[in-house]
């Protein structure tokens, strides 16, 4: 597999960049013209993004500090509450708690670990969905119907453990229950496959900007080993002060992450790094806003987008006026020379 283009100009090695996207898109007549002007974006990219790359430390870009409207921090953020909710929608109580549902649906000790498996087996090839969905219905969508799924299932799962849990040892009531619980937990952990595992790992590559693309990813594992290391110290104790009631708290959080989704984080579906700085130049917090702004960066200025589309970048630090966003577009033979046009929008 070749490097990414992106980053072998980052590091300095711009002709194998160029070898690499010459293979890619063509090596003739308008194909190789698209491919070196490709390239030339990429480069007036990384030049851009090493203004202010110094000042991308870990600490800066947690609290936001000398980001400008590339507002580092407020993505920081996003990515990882993100990882945090991945947790506590309940993955890691539904498979601590799988094993006491199987015994619960009347499965003997020793075949409870082969039932454990073939629900890791449905869990791995559900990740496979993702494939097939993600670019069709995008982010947010697939965040959505997991959640609804996921929580339904923890509910149902919670009724139908307690409702096994007072049945008569040996009654079609314990056994029934047992089985449909088992049921739901299978489905629970398809849902979490084909959508909320996915969704939280792939989203911090597609809101950073290249230069510090590496280091928003780390921040989501930041917030990975939080959700994962809290919940994991707590499931234990939650279990045995409130049994199955821990998964009403697991559908509840799958509930809370709707609204979560709807009001911070933006589709990312289709939209290039750059185009993800512009609907970050917003200043609000909320998606609607930012989604506002962008929709008037396309209408009152279409050139500004269109550079986006062709991997320009935003500029987060103007020299004349804090509050503005200057963008550095290029086109045509600009790009061809490596030169780049600077446009400035005072109002956005």
């Amino acid at each position: 597999m070749p490097e990414s283009p992106r980053w072998l100009v980052k590091v300095g090695r711009e002709e194998e960049a160029r070898y690499i996207l010459g293979r890619l898109r063509g090596e003739s007549g308008d194909e190789a013209e698209k491919s070196e002007a490709e390239f030339q974006d990429i480069r007036n990219i990384c030049e851009l993004e090493r203004k202010t790359a110094k000042q991308q430390n870990y600490f800066h870009m947690f609290f936001g500090i000398g980001s400008g409207k590339l507002h580092t921090g407020r993505r920081v953020q996003l990515v990882v509450w993100l990882q945090i909710m991945q947790e506590w929608i309940g993955i890691a109580g539904i498979t601590v708690y799988g094993p006491r549902i199987f015994a619960i649906a009347g499965i003997a000790p020793q075949d409870q670990l082969w039932v454990t498996g073939l629900n890791d087996i449905t869990y791995m090839l559900s990740t496979l969905v993702c494939v097939f969905t993600l670019d069709r219905i995008g982010r947010r969508w697939t965040l959505y119907w997991g959640s609804v799924g996921m929580g339904i299932c923890t509910f149902l799962v919670g009724g139908l453990s307690r409702i096994g849990q007072n049945a008569a040892i040996g009654s079609s009531t314990k056994t029934g229950s047992g089985i449909a619980a088992t049921f739901f937990v299978f489905l629970f952990t398809a849902i979490f496959g084909a959508t909320w595992l996915t969704v939280p790992w792939l989203y911090p590559a597609e809101i950073f900007p290249l230069e510090i693309r590496a280091k928003g990813n780390a921040w989501g594992v930041v917030g990975w080993s939080i959700g994962n290391g809290w919940l994991g110290l707590l499931c234990p104790v939650m279990f045995a002060a409130i049994n199955e009631k821990t998964l009403y708290i697991f559908g509840i959080c799958n509930a809370i992450t709707i609204p979560m989704v709807w009001a911070l984080y933006p589709e990312t579906n289709q939209r290039t790094l750059e185009e993800m700085n512009l609907v970050f130049a917003s200043d609000s917090i909320w998606n609607w806003e930012a989604e506002k702004n962008f929709a008037l960066l396309k209408e009152q200025n279409p050139q500004l987008v269109q550079a986006a589309r062709n991997r320009t970048v935003v500029d987060a630090e103007n020299p004349k006026r804090g509050g503005s966003l200057a963008l550095a577009g290029s086109s045509g033979a600009e790009r061809r020379h490596g030169t780049i046009e600077t446009i400035e929008l005072n109002e956005l």
